[in-house]
């Protein structure tokens, strides 16, 4: 095959460290089941160096899931049980790679937000003053806000990358609702990447591996636990432009839910998911850009929702950095 050109090393830490956002309005346990960490940002060319300048990812995505009576969920003020939820967004992230160095690394900044539409139904809800049958609401607003910074190094085929985020939570959040586009509360995660990437024969893993701190939520006096997460993905690229693989993540919450407001207990969840992506290289205006497609059937779910999400993400580079 023909040696696979620089075009995707130079634009992957746009793409990747792109809209590392962490609006899970379909996630569950944390209270409602609702984590900070968005399972699946990151694929492949994760920890890959971003070129110098600014850039703007776009990503559109959807996710589908339920979980059975069996659990019961606190949603807010109310206890729920049998959720089902649909969520469509637009998510977008203006950043910044600096041409210097920090510590020998490419350092990124950026800050991601968006909107989003929450369907969520429930076949029970128990709330004051007394038990309710099926129920179903909507949301459509805007998302949190969520500041996002990075190292990165590259040696040869080896690319490391560390990376801090976290959540202001400013998106659309009340407490009496079922669907929210923010989580209503603030939280901080860290953590690192590798990713293998041999120019040669165009073979590329990658792995994004973090914990996620979060804070208590004020309008309900719920602390969710402390949470892992790994992001991972295998890759082959067919030539200059194409690129096929397989991709997946597990969350795992490390430690049970608390507060005065807790009425479920230490809940902890977790779940796994796994499935195929698709990239493209390729040109705008000049500089080089890249599109990655990928789907996720989840599995191993616990005290969550379980089902699919979608995820389409488009990296264009906006100019280059000043010297």
């Amino acid at each position: 095959m023909k040696t696979r050109p620089s075009t995707p090393r130079s634009v992957a830490g746009s793409l990747v460290l792109s809209v590392l956002a962490a609006l899970s309005p379909n996630a569950s346990a944390d209270q409602g089941g609702v984590a900070f960490w968005w399972s699946g940002q990151f694929a492949s060319l994760a920890a890959v160096p971003a070129a110098p300048g600014w850039s703007l990812a776009t990503v559109p995505y959807f996710y589908s899931g339920s979980a059975n009576k069996s659990t019961t969920f606190q949603k807010g003020d109310t206890l729920v049980g049998g959720v089902n939820s649909t969520v469509p967004m637009l998510m977008v992230q203006p950043g910044y790679a600096a041409e210097g160095k920090i510590l020998g690394g490419q350092p990124y900044v950026g800050l991601a937000g968006g909107l989003a539409y929450n369907r969520t139904s429930v076949d029970l809800a128990l709330s004051t003053p007394g038990l309710g049958g099926t129920r179903t609401d909507s949301v459509t607003g805007g998302s949190d806000l969520y500041p996002f910074a990075s190292l990165a190094w590259a040696k040869g085929n080896d690319n490391w990358m560390a990376y801090v985020t976290g959540d202001i939570p400013v998106g659309s959040y009340q407490s009496s609702r079922l669907s929210n586009t923010g989580i209503g509360h603030g939280a901080i995660d860290v953590g690192g990447g590798y990713t293998y990437l041999n120019g040669k024969t165009g073979l590329e893993f990658s792995g994004v591996a973090g914990v996620t701190y979060n804070m208590v939520n004020p309008a309900t006096n719920y602390k969710n636990g402390v949470d892992s997460h790994l992001d991972w993905a295998v890759s082959q690229f067919l030539d200059d432009n194409w690129e096929v693989g397989v991709a997946g993540y597990v969350f795992y919450q490390l430690t049970g839910d608390s507060g005065s407001g807790d009425q479920v207990g230490a809940f902890k969840s977790r779940v796994a998911s796994v499935g195929p992506e698709v990239g493209y290289a390729f040109k705008f205006n000049g500089q080089p850009a890249y599109i990655n497609v990928r789907a996720y059937w989840e599995f191993w779910a616990q005290n969550r929702p379980e089902g699919f999400a979608l995820f389409a993400t488009l990296s264009i580079p906006l100019g280059r950095a000043a010297k």
